[in-house]
């Protein structure tokens, strides 16, 4: 018999982030959107935000990652959150933040406009 339930394995919840399009896309990978999961998503990708503190660098970002979707063709809204309850729920330790597809993959330095394209190719968008 266990006190305590002490040497018993806890059930491990696993969490699965909503896709932001609500159409139940994985967002665990990048890799793992594909256009017909999300009827929204254009090349894989359903939401791009950037998460900052409102400064120079954040802003700056937020107008490179606009240029690079738009140098990408692609139709989407670059979204700039600067609340900072919803920028510590993404986990974001240093801004500006990128977050493709609700996973940050970029944080603590300003992308240039050609580095996000090259960040999105090899996440392979």
């Amino acid at each position: 018999m266990a006190l305590f339930n002490f040497g018993k394995k806890k059930e491990e919840e696993k969490k699965t982030p909503a896709c932001a399009c609500s159409s139940g896309c994985p967002t665990s990978e990048a890799e793992e959107i594909a256009n017909d999961c999300c009827p929204e998503a254009k090349d894989g990708i359903c939401c791009v935000k950037v998460l900052g503190a409102g400064c120079k660098s954040c802003h700056e970002q937020y107008e490179n990652a606009k240029k690079a979707i738009k140098d990408m063709g692609l139709d989407l809204e670059v979204e700039y959150i600067t609340d900072m309850q919803k920028v510590m729920e993404y986990g974001a330790m240093s801004m500006p933040a990128l977050v493709v597809n609700e996973k940050v993959v970029s944080m603590g330095k300003v992308l240039k406009s050609d580095d996000v394209i090259a960040l999105l190719h090899k996440l392979g968008f």
